[in-house]
This record gives structure tokens, C-alpha cells and sequence, in this order.
């Protein structure tokens, strides 16, 4: 009876949240508990005031677990199999990193050395006179170390990741979106298929290049964008992650992710550069990434169970539905068509409204902007970093590949090592004592980014000054070399972000957050490469070292911008959850931990 009343007082709770507030609008809800309280005394006088969770956030009338993430006990009883787990997905994408850090490397090398030998083969043609030795796919080229032929070669994969980041703009956040309302599972496999997609043009223009142009890439980037690209793969993981692990841990969940990405793109070009030695071909990696795609896509399909339960699923698409029918009553069908049409609307979850979300906007919009920063940087160095380091230190696909997988490791290492022991030491054993202390489990708290991920941001984006000054002054290949290892100890500062985020709004939120930063991963996927890729282009045949230069001082403004994140700022329960916990014990609860971090 109980849990019947309870479940009638979430109901009354989602119907008023319909009607009260439109998307980006949190603060209307602080008027709920009340109201709903006063509905529950109505249907009986000894109803409790709390919905499916107690304070100390066991379920009424099921059992005495603690919830430790919102919808753990919609899964209790079920075997392991079917019960959802960040571990779940981590071999999966561990092998999507593999097929996309493996083609990284030969795919720009296969694209200079398809654009070179067109623009020899037009050289020839206009002068008979001029002999050029033969291309060799992936191989030592000299003939295409010319400036004309590295800028051709940098400007069409710019043209690629403009396509391709325009449509993923487009879709990371629609993807998002629905996989709030309808899982997260079919929207992973569907992230895959793009990649698959793409592959087959790729072989197509490497193996037949009389007859297929190279230029039929491009169609292999629309593939990519209209799937979402690895940014929206990225994301959806991220909630997956989020949908199934206590607010203080996913930092580390992030950071395993992360590890997983940057463990593939550290392995991934080792066995392409010895696959090339054995077989020397770069096809070889091509089809090996079609068939990892292909394995992908059954694991998640057959193995990995949806991590948000088919009530929650249902709840989500009746606010949904509620919120739809709210704006198409407030606004005409013109005005309606246009906000449909507005590609930089899902941005405005990061500006919400209501009573006392002031500070909460400026987290939203300041770790954002950190992690576009972050992001973006990463994605413009990747494509000049090969070239440059071919051009200036005379590297083939083999030495980059060794480059590249050096520096990975030292990053998946700050990631599985370094970023779990930190959060061990100064969050999760001082938690720990406290609940033996107290005598009791207590919940977990989600109250915003605390000042221990503070330092974790800023010391990571120090690391990254280093490390991209270093490539700017350095002229011998091992303190280039060497650079690239300092700048990969920043690698804890993405997962942290993005942790950060996830913390500062509701959780029916969360996987249209995320898909509002897959919306900007992307934009930052145009703009920052196209920036950087012309610095370098401009740049090459007199002051090749710029392009590092500017790159510096972007991770400098970041830095920047990190100082004026306020800690403890997020919604209150009584904000997006009127039958919740107590947040400002929590959030005492918060601050206490990181008095403990600073006295240390």
C-alpha cells in the first residue's frame, strides 16, 4: 500500500514538473514538495512523505539496499547479467578505440599520399619533362615532402573533419536526447555503424584510386557526421556511465573510459606500425577496423543490458511528451519551426532558469567552455602533430606510430593509475570514514564540482602547457618525443570535466547535457582544426613551430578560465527532486571532505 502511494506521489510530482517548467527551466520545481505532500495526506493520513527512497536512500516496502545512483533498485533481484555496469561497456569501447586510434596515423598518410599522387600525376602531365618516383602507399615518400603537397594534404583532411563535424553538431545532442528517453544501447550501435560506413569508402579509394577518387572520402565523413561521429559515442558512454554510478565515482568511470579511448589510439597505431612492417600495406588496418566495428556492434547488441530500466525510459518520454505539448501551446507553429530548426538550441541546458541558478549558469557555461577548450585543442593538434613531425623530423608511418603509442601510454597510465589512487586517497577513503563514524550508510551526494576536481582540472591543464611549449621548442625528435609524454598527464583533466558536468544537473538531464557537449565537441572539431590546420598550412615553409605556439596559449586561457569556477554549486533536491534527500546536509557533508584536502 505504501509503495503504491508512494508510486502515485511520483506521478503527482512528473505532472506538475510537466506543466511547470520547459526545458533548461530547474527552478520552478522548488514549489513541488509542498504540493505533493499535501496530495499524498490526501489519499491516506499515515502515507509517507518520502517517494521510493527514504533519507538514507533505502526503498520503502522492497528492501533495506541503499541506492547509491538513481534507478539501482529498479534492477535489484535481477541476475548479474542483466544488471547494468560501467565494466559492461569498457572492453566494447576499449575495441572502438582500437579501430580508431589503429586507422589514425595510416588514414593520414594514406590521404597525403593519395593527394600527392595526384598532384605528381598533374605535375607530369603539365611538364613531361618532370619524372617523379612512384607513390608508395604509407611508405617513405621524399618526392611528397614538398610544402604545395602538405598543404593540399592538410586542407582536404580539413575539409573531411568539416563535414563530419557539422552533421555530429547536428546529431551528438539529438542522440543524446533520445537515448534519455529511449536507452542508451541502440544509440551506441548506431555511433558504430558510422564508422563502419566509412571504412568501406576508405578501402574502396585505397585500393581502386583510378577509379575511385579520393575526394569519395568525403562521402565516408557524412557517414560519420550522420551517425554522430566517435564524439556522440563518447557522450552516450558517459551517460551510460552516469546512469549507473554514484555521483562522486564518475570521475573515475570517466577517467576509465578515457583510458580505454586513449589505450586504443596508444595500441592501436603500435600494431598498425607493425601490421605495416609485416605486411606493408595499409589496407591491412582497414579491414581489421571493419571487422572490430563489426564485433562492436554484436557485443553491445547481444551482451551489454540498457543501463536506464523501462520505467525510467517511460517517465522520460511522458515529460517529454508533457514539455512538447507545453511549447507548441505557448508558441505559434512558425516561431516552433524555427526553435526546431536552431542547431545551437540544445546549448540551452546550459543556461538554466529559475530561483537561485545564477551561479549554476556560470559552472555550466565555464566547464563547458574548459572542456571545449580542452577538447578542441586536442582534436587540431592530432592531424598537425603527425605532419609536422614527419616534416621537421623526417618520420614515417613507423616512428609516428611508436610517437603516438608512447604518448598514449603515459596517458592511459595517468588515467588507470594515477586518477583512481588520487580519488582513493582524498574522496573515497575520508567518505568512507565518515559512514563508519556515523554509523550509518550514507547516500551518495551529487553536489557539483568540489574544489578536489578543482585541482585535478587546473593541474592537468598545467601539464598540457608543458607539454605543448616543449613541442614548440623543441628541434631534436626525442624532446619533441618527450613533450608529448608531459602533455599527456593532462589526460585526467577530460574525464574530470566531464564528471563535473554530469554533477551540476538532474539526472533525467544528464544524457541531454552530454549531448549539448557532443554539440560543442563538434563545433570545436570544425573550428579549432580548420584554425590550426591553416596556421600550420601558412606556416610551414617559414615558422613551422606557430602552430605549437598558438596551441600553448589556448590551454593558457583555459587555465584562466578554471580560476573563476565557484565549488558546491549544483541544483538542489528540492529543485529537481521534491521527494529526495536533504542536499544541504550533503552538501555540509561536501565541504567538510574538501576542508580534510586542504588541511592535508
Amino acid at each position: 500500500m505504501a509503495h503504491n502511494q508512494s508510486r502515485k506521489a511520483d506521478n503527482l510530482a512528473r505532472e506538475r514538473s510537466s506543466s511547470q517548467q520547459s526545458d533548461g527551466s530547474w527552478g520552478a520545481r522548488a514549489s513541488l514538495l509542498k504540493n505533493t505532500e499535501s496530495d499524498i495526506s490526501l489519499h491516506s493520513e499515515d502515507s509517507p512523505l518520502l517517494g521510493e527512497s527514504s533519507s538514507a536512500g533505502t526503498e520503502l516496502g522492497r528492501s533495506d539496499t541503499v541506492e547509491t545512483w538513481p534507478g539501482q533498485l529498479d534492477f535489484e533481484g535481477l541476475p548479474w547479467w542483466n544488471r547494468p555496469s560501467t565494466y559492461w561497456l569498457l572492453p566494447p569501447f576499449f575495441l572502438f578505440a582500437l579501430a580508431f586510434g589503429g586507422i589514425i596515423v595510416p588514414k593520414l598518410n594514406l590521404i597525403l599520399s593519395l593527394v600527392c599522387r595526384q598532384y605528381l600525376a598533374e605535375k607530369s602531365a603539365n611538364d613531361p619533362s618532370l619524372i617523379f618516383a612512384p607513390v608508395n602507399f604509407g611508405g617513405d615518400n621524399p618526392q611528397c615532402r614538398q610544402p604545395e603537397i602538405q598543404a593540399l594534404a592538410t586542407k582536404f583532411t580539413l575539409y573531411t573533419t568539416i563535414i563530419a563535424g557539422v552533421l555530429s553538431a547536428i546529431m551528438s545532442p539529438k542522440l543524446g536526447a533520445w537515448s534519455d528517453r529511449y536507452g542508451r544501447i541502440n544509440f551506441l550501435i548506431v555511433t558504430s555503424a558510422g564508422g563502419f560506413l566509412t571504412e568501406i569508402i576508405t578501402i574502396l579509394a585505397a585500393k581502386y584510386p583510378d577509379h575511385v577518387d579520393y575526394t569519395w572520402l568525403l562521402l565516408g565523413s557524412v557517414f560519420e557526421g550522420l551517425c554522430g561521429s566517435f564524439t556522440a559515442g563518447m557522450a552516450l558512454t558517459h551517460a551510460y556511465a552516469s546512469d549507473c554510478t554514484p555521483p562522486p565515482k564518475r570521475a573515475v568511470a570517466f577517467g576509465y573510459f578515457h583510458a580505454c579511448l586513449f589505450s586504443g589510439i596508444a595500441l592501436g597505431p603500435f600494431i598498425a606500425a607493425f601490421t605495416f612492417k609485416l605486411t606493408n600495406s595499409l589496407l591491412t588496418m582497414f579491414y581489421a577496423a571493419l571487422l572490430i566495428h563489426a564485433c562492436f556492434v554484436l557485443f553491445i547488441w547481444l551482451f551489454v543490458p540498457e543501463s536506464l530500466s523501462r520505467k525510467r525510459q517511460t517517465s522520460a518520454q511522458e515529460t517529454h511528451v508533457a514539455e512538447e505539448a507545453i511549447r507548441e501551446a505557448q508558441n505559434s507553429s512558425w516561431v516552433s519551426t524555427i526553435q526546431q530548426g536552431n542547431v545551437f538550441a540544445p546549448l540551452k541546458i546550459l543556461w538554466p532558469t529559475g530561483h537561485g541558478s545564477a551561479h549554476l549558469r556560470a559552472n555550466l557555461v565555464l566547464l563547458s567552455m574548459v572542456d571545449t577548450i580542452i577538447f578542441g585543442t586536442a582534436m587540431g593538434a592530432m592531424t598537425v602533430v603527425v605532419y609536422y613531425s614527419g616534416f621537421q623530423f623526417g618520420w614515417g608511418t613507423y616512428e609516428t606510430n611508436l610517437f603516438v603509442s608512447a604518448a598514449n601510454t603515459a596517458r592511459v597510465s595517468s588515467l588507470i593509475l594515477i586518477l583512481p589512487l588520487l580519488n582513493y586517497l582524498f574522496r573515497t577513503r575520508r567518505r568512507n570514514k565518515q559512514r563508519r563514524e556515523s554509523g550509518f550508510a550514507l547516500p551518495e551526494p551529487n553536489s557539483g564540482c568540489d574544489n578536489f576536481e578543482l585541482y585535478l582540472i587546473r593541474s592537468a591543464i598545467f601539464f598540457e602547457i608543458l607539454g605543448f611549449g616543449g613541442y614548440a621548442l623543441s628541434r631534436q625528435g626525442g624532446l619533441f618525443a618527450l613533450s608529448g609524454i608531459f602533455a599527456s598527464f593532462g589526460g585526467i583533466g577530460s574525464p574530470t570535466l566531464q564528471s563535473a558536468l554530469t554533477k551540476h544537473v538532474p539526472h533525467d538531464k544528464v544524457g541531454q547535457l552530454l549531448g549539448a557537449t557532443g554539440l560543442l565537441h563538434a563545433l570545436a572539431r570544425i573550428v579549432c582544426p580548420t584554425i590550426f590546420n591553416l596556421i600550420y598550412a601558412g606556416t610551414v615553409g617559414s615558422f613551422p613551430q606557430a602552430v605549437f605556439v598558438v596551441l600553448t596559449c589556448c590551454f593558457a586561457l583555459a587555465f584562466s578560465v578554471s580560476w573563476f569556477i565557484k565549488p558546491h554549486v549544483y541544483v538542489e533536491e528540492s529543485e529537481t527532486n521534491p521527494l529526495g534527500e536533504n542536499s544541504h546536509a550533503q552538501q555540509s557533508a561536501e565541504e567538510l571532505v574538501d576542508e580534510e584536502i586542504v588541511g592535508v
